[in-house]
């Protein structure tokens, strides 16, 4: 007798991961643009509301500073909502809640006020939606202390890290990745589709994932570049270069200890990363690296992200943009020379 695996998208796995909380967890509530009977724009949400009604999943109108808003007062009030908001570049109208109110909140009232907001949003580039909605951004809200910042690879961290969210008490950020989701549509959807088990479990913040051991370089990366650096470590190996591939999951909390560890074991790193170069997340495990590995590096740390310019429109501009497995492949063998 064969057993099935079972397996599903990114989009699924986080629905599921609402779904099982919302039924354990009345205080639980989704609301945002089109959450409800369309199931989110990229599935996020799907079975939602025909599972729990709209009294739970609200579909909010197209303003993202009132719902955004009236999630920090709901979550102050004991609620434990999640707001969806399309694309992460929409969040600049709602700038001066996340960053002056849902991330400062606690901090300022002393530790007696708490917000269990989760804001999921949709990021990343490579189908041609150019520079106002396929940012990244992810780097500038782990600049702000009080928010948590998640960004899942695959569907079965997708759900763990999910649950873990939604019972955490204070404000998380989720970002999931356009081109993971499993929507047909984008290069990586087969990494997307993974074993994912059908209880509740969760998966701790700040503990990144090893995704393949290597003893010649270490290629740091999150979200959308782990499946890239994967497929570059297999293309590596049959050319004799192991490579050990990190899969951060959070930004805040870092894993710094994982970090270091893997430049100890390796001596060459790599980071790649499809936000911004400047002032971003390369810079910071650079800056790690640098502070408390720099004894062990046999060569300078190299990074790969997104040049500082806008996405372009244009597809073979934008693939230009975005780092791709023939650059990261380019690169390690570059290292390693």
């Amino acid at each position: 007798m064969t057993t099935t695996i079972r397996k599903l998208t990114m989009a699924r796995a986080i629905s599921e991961a609402i779904a099982q909380e919302m039924a354990r967890d009345p205080n639980v509530l989704v609301w945002g643009e089109d959450v409800g009977v369309y199931g989110g724009i990229f599935g996020a949400t799907q079975g939602l509301y025909q599972k729990f009604g709209q009294d739970r999943v609200i579909d909010t109108p197209i303003s993202e500073s009132a719902f955004i808003g009236a999630a920090i007062g709901a979550s102050a009030e004991g609620l434990r909502p999640i707001v969806e908001l399309m694309f992460v570049d929409f969040f600049g109208v709602a700038m001066d809640q996340i960053y002056n109110h849902l991330a400062k909140n606690h901090y300022m009232s002393g530790g007696s006020v708490t917000l269990p907001v989760v804001l999921m949003t949709a990021i990343g580039g490579g189908y041609s939606d150019a520079a106002q909605h396929s940012q990244t951004l992810y780097s500038l809200f782990a600049h702000v202390p009080g928010l948590k910042i998640v960004v899942p690879s695959n569907a079965y961290d997708a759900k763990g890290l999910m649950t873990t969210a939604i019972r955490d008490n204070n404000p998380v950020m989720y970002f999931f990745h356009k081109g993971l989701l499993g929507l047909g549509w984008m290069p990586s959807d087969d990494w997307a589709e993974v074993h994912v088990p059908e209880e509740a479990y969760t998966i701790p913040f700040g503990q990144a994932a090893n995704i393949g051991e290597g003893t010649d370089i270490s290629i740091i990366t999150i979200g959308a570049m782990v499946p890239k650096a994967s497929k570059v470590r297999e293309q590596l190996r049959q050319e004799g270069i192991s490579v050990e591939v990190l899969d951060l999951r959070t930004l805040v909390p870092l894993d710094k200890q994982a970090i270091i560890q893997t430049a100890k074991k390796t001596h060459r790193v790599l980071i790649v990363d499809e936000d911004y170069r400047s002032f971003g997340m390369s810079g910071e495990v650079a800056a790690i690296l640098a502070e408390d590995a720099l004894d062990y590096l046999e060569c300078p740390v190299r990074r790969l992200a997104i040049p500082d310019v806008p996405i372009p429109y244009s597809r073979p501009l934008e693939q230009f943009t975005i780092p791709s497995t023939t650059r990261i492949a380019d690169t390690v063998r570059a290292m390693m020379d």
